[in-house]
């Protein structure tokens, strides 16, 4: 019984497709190609607006690249100096501990 209730509420299409006139063809035919062609433009600036953004991707990944080496350098040089100084202050306690 809902569905009865559902089915009756639903909106009522007509069965026959709706007949074109004759003299509409050819403004439809028009309208087609315009479309068409808008269409095919659109897609051209779509195609452009894509490669641009994938260049940009390719340049934004080299300086994300560039700055992480520098930055790993950076850090790779810091990271000796506390090396040669831990290794001096050995040296030198070695040192003081044989002076006496």
């Amino acid at each position: 019984m809902k569905r009865d209730v559902i089915v009756a509420a639903l909106p009522r299409r007509n069965s026959k497709p709706a007949a074109r006139p004759a003299n509409r063809s050819a403004a439809s035919l028009a309208d087609m190609v315009w479309r068409l062609e808008r269409l095919e433009g659109q897609l051209q600036k779509l195609s452009e607006l894509v490669r641009e953004h994938a260049e940009d991707v390719d340049r934004l990944v080299r300086i994300v690249a560039e700055d992480r080496d520098v930055i790993r350098r950076q850090l790779l040089r810091k990271h000796h100096e506390k090396v040669r100084v831990r290794k001096h202050l050995r040296e030198a306690n070695s040192k003081v501990g044989f002076d006496n």
